[in-house]
């Protein structure tokens, strides 16, 4: 089995029978370049714009890595960089044993309201709309930060295959009339919405985000209602450049 680790360069471990590790490295460059017609149907829904950080194609990788990786590879974590571990990454990889039938990728809420705030028009017309709301009853999204793409699954899978095209993409964001501004995050959180049922949903422990941005821009009254995760922390992520707590 072959597992990968992307950052500026994508990591991939081989796990033959044998004993021992081949590490197997894939220029980012040429990936993102095989993705284009894919990104540029959602850069405008899932970006702030053309030349803007969230709208550069690296962002939007793991939205069609079933396509862009050979076949042998099966599964891959993918990680953001401002991330502290504080376990064995192993037992992360164990979470993958844990999706349900039909669950192709593994990741975790967002802890801030940035997706109520997304939402706003939507949640307008329909009050009684979970979309957006707080953990446990409500539907607050996703982070990319942490996440679990189960290739096989991905390319096995009829329904995700739909949501990649443009006029599905197009439909849904009018639907919610959804404009984000946050890559791949934004997509899975919009179909996440629709389809709950393609996502493993990984504990807060193991996607710790430590920004309060938003609790200082108009949300103060309902942010922790967010932000709150109990439980041993697994994996820090400070996220918007917030500092990790030291060991």
């Amino acid at each position: 089995m072959v597992r990968c680790v992307p950052s500026a360069v994508i990591v991939c471990f081989l796990r033959p029978p044998q004993p021992g590790r081949t590490v197997i490295f894939h220029d980012v460059a040429v990936l993102t370049d095989k993705l284009f017609p894919i990104v540029e149907a959602m850069q405008k829904h899932f970006s702030a714009g053309l030349g803007t950080y969230y709208s550069d194609s690296i962002f939007f990788l793991s939205v069609a890595m079933h396509q862009i990786m050979p076949k042998e590879i099966l599964q891959i974590i993918q990680l953001d960089l401002d991330l502290k571990f504080k376990t064995n990454i192993r037992e992360l990889f164990e979470e993958f044993d844990s999706f349900l039938p039909g669950a192709i990728i593994g990741i975790a809420r967002e802890m801030q309201p940035v997706y109520r705030h997304t939402f706003w028009q939507f949640r307008h017309e329909n009050p009684q709309t979970r979309v957006g709301g707080p953990p446990p009853e409500g539907l607050p999204g996703f982070n990319s930060g942490v996440m679990l793409l189960n290739l096989e699954a991905m390319r096995q899978s009829p329904l995700y295959s739909r949501l990649l095209e443009p006029a599905q993409v197009q439909q849904l964001a009018d639907k919610y009339h959804f404009r984000g501004h946050l890559g791949d995050q934004d997509f899975f959180t919009m179909i996440g919405m629709e389809h709950p049922k393609l996502f493993h949903v990984l504990d807060c422990t193991w996607n710790r985000q430590l920004c309060t941005w938003w609790r200082d821009h108009g949300y103060s009254d309902v942010f922790e209602a967010y932000f709150r995760c109990e439980g041993h922390v697994k994996i820090y992520h400070g996220n918007c450049n917030t500092p990790i707590p030291e060991d």
